[in-house]
Order: C-alpha cells, then structure tokens, then sequence
C-alpha cells in the first residue's frame, strides 16, 4: 500500500531541510541556498505518503478506503485549524510546534489548506514537509516532529488512527519511551550502520 497513489504527489508534499532562522514560525524557512528533499528520503525515515483527491468527498474515496482497510485505520474526524474555528488559537498553534513525538502514528489527510508538518532527519536536522490539499501523510510512532500553519493560516484535515484515537503528545526529551527506542531502531540505528557499512 504505501507504493500506491503516489502520482503527482510532489504537486501536493514538498520537502526540504530548514534554516534556523527564528522569524515567523509559519514561514517556509528554507536554507541558502534551498536544499529540497525527494520523497523517498522521508520515507527511509519511516515517512509514508499519498496523493488523494482532498476536498469534502471522502466518504466515497475509494483510494482512502483502501489505505484504511490496509493499515486499520478504523477512526477517522475532522480538524479545522484557523484563528475562526480553533479555540485559543495562538496558544494551541504554539503548542502544535513544541517538539514531541506520539507512542502511536500521526495520520493526516488535507482536505482542504495547507500545513507544515517539520520531522527531525537521522542527524537531527529539521526538514520541513509542506502538505496541500489531497496529502497525506503518516508520521511513524516515536519520530520527533511538530506541526504548524502555514501563512495561509487554515487547515482542514482527516485525522486516523488504529482502534480509540491517544493524542497524547511526549515534549523532547522523551529517549526512555518503548516508541522511540523501537523508532530508532527500525529507521534510524539502520541508516547509520548502512552508512557505516558502504564508507569501507
């Protein structure tokens, strides 16, 4: 399932690393020069993505359905994130973007919008993932990451999980989880022993 629906996805995910600038969170912070990322990166980082159609049809989304039924997706709502829609806007954007991570996936499907979602890379670095309309994205359980708007500040998007949804977010440090361990282990630990392996 993850090597479906991935044409023209790059119309609808971007990637790239990010600058440390401390302007406006919701900026693109791009580095000098721009250094964007493919998508297979993010998904040697555990990443998983889609190209859906977004919009409100996602009750006869045949490809979601699929995606759903593959990865047991039984729970399934809807977020609106915008200073109209979201209760203490400010505060709770400023804590989308505090750094965390889940024990479980983050599943996000945008629907309509757009959005950052920003994931730390094998070395630590940030990389910025810039979802549109018709993205989808799953972040793996224990992976560091944290969420913003963008500047169009509105997003509307289909949140999953597997069985009761846990939001619970863990703010960095959080190293001890079984998560993380078996995050770092599955994704992380192995690219630094390939890379280990291929520099003899």
């Amino acid at each position: 399932m993850e090597h479906a629906f991935q044409d023209g996805k790059e119309e609808v995910i971007q990637a790239w690393y990010m600058g440390d600038s401390d302007e406006d969170q919701r900026l693109p912070h791009h580095r000098e020069p721009k250094e964007f990322i493919p998508l297979n990166k993010l998904s040697e980082l555990g990443v998983v993505s889609w190209r859906l159609e977004g919009g409100d049809n996602h009750e006869e989304d045949e490809k979601l359905k699929k995606i759903r039924e593959a990865r047991g997706y039984t729970y399934v709502d809807i977020c609106e994130i915008c200073p109209e829609k979201l209760p203490n806007y400010e505060a709770k954007l400023k804590s989308f973007f505090e750094e965390h991570l889940h024990t479980d996936e983050e599943i996000r499907y945008c629907l309509e919008g757009s959005g950052y979602f920003d994931v730390r890379d094998e070395g630590d670095c940030w990389i910025r993932v810039a979802l549109k309309k018709g993205g989808m994205i799953v972040l793996p359980a224990g992976i560091y990451h944290r969420f913003t708007l963008d500047t169009n500040n509105y997003i509307k998007a289909l949140r999953l999980f597997v069985g009761e949804p846990v939001w619970t977010p863990y703010n960095r440090p959080h190293d001890e989880l079984p998560a993380r361990k078996e995050y770092l282990e599955a994704f992380v630990n192995k690219e630094v022993k390939n890379s280990a392996v291929t520099a003899h």
